[in-house]
Protein backbone atom coordinates (compact mmCIF):
# COMPACT_ATOMS: atom_id res chain seq x y z
CA UNK A 1 0.00 0.00 0.00
CA UNK A 2 1.37 3.40 -1.01
CA UNK A 3 2.15 5.74 1.86
CA UNK A 4 0.78 9.25 1.59
CA UNK A 5 2.00 12.35 3.41
CA UNK A 6 0.03 15.59 3.63
CA UNK A 7 2.45 18.50 3.32
CA UNK A 8 1.21 21.81 4.74
CA UNK A 9 3.53 24.71 3.93
CA UNK A 10 3.87 28.31 2.95
CA UNK A 11 5.99 29.67 0.11
CA UNK A 12 6.86 32.54 2.46
CA UNK A 13 8.10 30.29 5.27
CA UNK A 14 11.88 30.02 5.57
CA UNK A 15 11.40 26.88 7.65
CA UNK A 16 9.47 25.28 4.80
CA UNK A 17 12.33 26.18 2.47
CA UNK A 18 15.23 24.85 4.54
CA UNK A 19 13.42 21.59 5.28
CA UNK A 20 12.08 20.93 1.79
CA UNK A 21 15.04 19.03 0.37
CA UNK A 22 15.36 16.80 3.45
CA UNK A 23 11.62 16.10 3.38
CA UNK A 24 11.60 15.26 -0.34
CA UNK A 25 14.53 12.89 0.19
CA UNK A 26 12.75 11.21 3.10
CA UNK A 27 9.57 10.76 1.06
CA UNK A 28 11.49 9.22 -1.84
CA UNK A 29 13.32 6.88 0.53
CA UNK A 30 10.00 5.55 1.82
CA UNK A 31 8.29 5.68 -1.61
CA UNK A 32 5.65 7.97 -0.15
CA UNK A 33 3.40 10.21 -2.19
CA UNK A 34 3.17 13.86 -1.13
CA UNK A 35 -0.07 15.82 -1.26
CA UNK A 36 0.61 19.57 -1.05
CA UNK A 37 -1.50 22.02 0.92
CA UNK A 38 -0.41 25.62 0.50
CA UNK A 39 -1.62 28.27 2.90
CA UNK A 40 -0.57 31.05 5.25
CA UNK A 41 -0.27 31.27 9.04
CA UNK A 42 -3.34 29.74 10.68
CA UNK A 43 -3.98 32.28 13.42
CA UNK A 44 -7.24 30.64 14.47
CA UNK A 45 -5.23 27.56 15.46
CA UNK A 46 -2.61 29.56 17.36
CA UNK A 47 -0.22 30.48 14.57
CA UNK A 48 1.55 33.81 15.06
CA UNK A 49 2.77 36.05 12.28
CA UNK A 50 6.42 36.96 12.77
CA UNK A 51 5.63 40.67 13.02
CA UNK A 52 3.27 39.94 15.94
CA UNK A 53 5.82 38.01 18.00
CA UNK A 54 7.64 39.68 20.91
CA UNK A 55 11.10 40.99 20.04
CA UNK A 56 12.86 38.37 22.19
CA UNK A 57 11.12 35.56 20.31
CA UNK A 58 11.83 37.12 16.91
CA UNK A 59 15.50 37.54 17.79
CA UNK A 60 15.81 33.93 18.94
CA UNK A 61 13.94 32.72 15.87
CA UNK A 62 16.43 34.51 13.62
CA UNK A 63 19.40 32.95 15.42
CA UNK A 64 17.82 29.51 15.25
CA UNK A 65 17.02 29.95 11.58
CA UNK A 66 20.66 30.78 10.87
CA UNK A 67 21.79 27.68 12.76
CA UNK A 68 19.37 25.41 10.93
CA UNK A 69 20.11 26.92 7.52
CA UNK A 70 23.80 26.12 8.03
CA UNK A 71 22.92 22.61 9.22
CA UNK A 72 20.80 22.08 6.09
CA UNK A 73 23.45 23.56 3.80
CA UNK A 74 21.30 26.52 2.76
CA UNK A 75 22.85 29.95 2.26
CA UNK A 76 19.78 31.74 3.55
CA UNK A 77 19.61 35.51 3.07
CA UNK A 78 17.73 36.86 6.06
CA UNK A 79 18.74 40.53 6.04
CA UNK A 80 18.34 42.82 3.04
CA UNK A 81 15.79 40.58 1.35
CA UNK A 82 12.49 41.87 -0.09
CA UNK A 83 9.43 41.12 1.98
CA UNK A 84 6.87 38.77 0.47
CA UNK A 85 3.81 40.81 1.40
CA UNK A 86 1.39 38.30 -0.09
CA UNK A 87 2.42 34.70 -0.80
CA UNK A 88 -0.90 33.97 -2.52
CA UNK A 89 0.17 34.47 -6.17
CA UNK A 90 3.35 32.37 -5.83
CA UNK A 91 1.34 29.71 -4.01
CA UNK A 92 -1.21 29.65 -6.81
CA UNK A 93 1.57 29.21 -9.35
CA UNK A 94 2.59 26.03 -7.51
CA UNK A 95 -1.03 24.91 -7.24
CA UNK A 96 -1.46 25.35 -10.99
CA UNK A 97 1.59 23.16 -11.57
CA UNK A 98 0.21 20.51 -9.21
CA UNK A 99 -3.23 20.48 -10.81
CA UNK A 100 -1.69 20.28 -14.28
CA UNK A 101 0.46 17.29 -13.34
CA UNK A 102 3.74 19.22 -13.42
CA UNK A 103 6.61 18.84 -10.96
CA UNK A 104 5.18 21.18 -8.31
CA UNK A 105 7.85 20.16 -5.81
CA UNK A 106 10.65 21.32 -8.13
CA UNK A 107 8.77 24.56 -8.83
CA UNK A 108 8.35 25.15 -5.10
CA UNK A 109 12.06 24.63 -4.58
CA UNK A 110 13.14 27.07 -7.29
CA UNK A 111 10.67 29.75 -6.18
CA UNK A 112 11.80 29.51 -2.57
CA UNK A 113 15.46 29.40 -3.60
CA UNK A 114 14.96 32.54 -5.67
CA UNK A 115 13.31 34.29 -2.74
CA UNK A 116 15.31 33.07 0.26
CA UNK A 117 18.75 32.83 -1.36
CA UNK A 118 18.57 35.11 -4.40
CA UNK A 119 16.45 37.86 -2.82
CA UNK A 120 14.19 37.88 -5.88
CA UNK A 121 10.76 39.37 -5.28
CA UNK A 122 8.53 36.45 -6.30
CA UNK A 123 5.56 38.59 -5.31
CA UNK A 124 6.01 40.25 -8.69
CA UNK A 125 4.33 38.43 -11.61
CA UNK A 126 7.19 38.89 -14.06
CA UNK A 127 9.71 37.60 -11.51
CA UNK A 128 7.63 34.47 -10.79
CA UNK A 129 7.30 33.79 -14.48
CA UNK A 130 11.02 34.26 -15.10
CA UNK A 131 11.98 31.96 -12.23
CA UNK A 132 9.64 29.27 -13.56
CA UNK A 133 11.02 29.61 -17.09
CA UNK A 134 14.62 29.33 -15.85
CA UNK A 135 13.66 26.05 -14.19
CA UNK A 136 12.21 24.65 -17.41
CA UNK A 137 8.53 25.33 -16.81
CA UNK A 138 6.12 27.18 -19.09
CA UNK A 139 6.06 30.19 -16.80
CA UNK A 140 3.61 32.12 -18.93
CA UNK A 141 1.07 29.31 -18.92
CA UNK A 142 1.37 28.80 -15.17
CA UNK A 143 1.09 32.51 -14.49
CA UNK A 144 -2.03 32.65 -16.68
CA UNK A 145 -3.56 29.91 -14.48
CA UNK A 146 -3.03 31.71 -11.16
CA UNK A 147 -6.57 33.08 -11.01
CA UNK A 148 -8.41 30.16 -12.62
CA UNK A 149 -11.34 28.77 -10.68
CA UNK A 150 -9.80 25.38 -9.91
CA UNK A 151 -6.57 26.98 -8.68
CA UNK A 152 -8.40 29.51 -6.50
CA UNK A 153 -10.64 26.72 -5.23
CA UNK A 154 -7.70 24.59 -4.10
CA UNK A 155 -6.05 27.61 -2.46
CA UNK A 156 -9.21 28.11 -0.39
CA UNK A 157 -9.77 24.43 0.37
CA UNK A 158 -6.12 23.97 1.37
CA UNK A 159 -6.60 26.49 4.17
CA UNK A 160 -9.81 24.77 5.29
CA UNK A 161 -7.98 21.44 5.39
CA UNK A 162 -5.14 22.97 7.39
CA UNK A 163 -7.59 24.39 9.94
CA UNK A 164 -9.40 21.06 10.26
CA UNK A 165 -6.10 19.20 10.63
CA UNK A 166 -4.92 21.38 13.51
CA UNK A 167 -2.11 23.02 11.57
CA UNK A 168 -0.78 26.33 12.92
CA UNK A 169 2.79 26.62 11.61
CA UNK A 170 5.00 25.48 8.76
CA UNK A 171 6.00 23.10 7.60
CA UNK A 172 3.59 20.54 9.02
CA UNK A 173 3.49 16.93 7.88
CA UNK A 174 0.41 14.76 8.23
CA UNK A 175 0.67 11.00 8.19
CA UNK A 176 -1.57 8.21 9.42
CA UNK A 177 -3.66 10.46 11.67
CA UNK A 178 -0.69 12.29 13.21
CA UNK A 179 0.74 15.71 12.46
CA UNK A 180 4.36 16.75 12.87
CA UNK A 181 5.15 20.45 13.05
CA UNK A 182 8.48 21.80 11.95
CA UNK A 183 11.27 20.61 9.70
CA UNK A 184 13.06 19.47 12.84
CA UNK A 185 10.28 16.89 13.32
CA UNK A 186 11.33 14.93 10.25
CA UNK A 187 13.03 12.22 12.36
CA UNK A 188 9.69 11.56 14.09
CA UNK A 189 7.90 11.40 10.74
CA UNK A 190 10.47 8.94 9.46
CA UNK A 191 10.07 6.80 12.55
CA UNK A 192 6.33 6.71 11.88
CA UNK A 193 6.87 5.85 8.22
CA UNK A 194 8.95 2.88 9.38
CA UNK A 195 5.91 1.65 11.31
CA UNK A 196 6.79 2.97 14.75
CA UNK A 197 4.30 5.64 15.82
CA UNK A 198 6.26 7.99 18.11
Amino acid sequence: MTKSIDYFFSIGSPWSFIGLEAFATLARRHEAEITPYLTTVIEENGGILSRNKPEARRAYGTRDLKRWSRARGKDLLIDGRPQLADPTPASRLVIAAYLDGKDWLALTQVLQEAFWVGAEDIGQPDVREAVAIRAGFDGGALRARENDEDVAGKWASDRDQAVRSGVFGFPTFGYDGEIYWGQDSLPFLEQHLKGERP
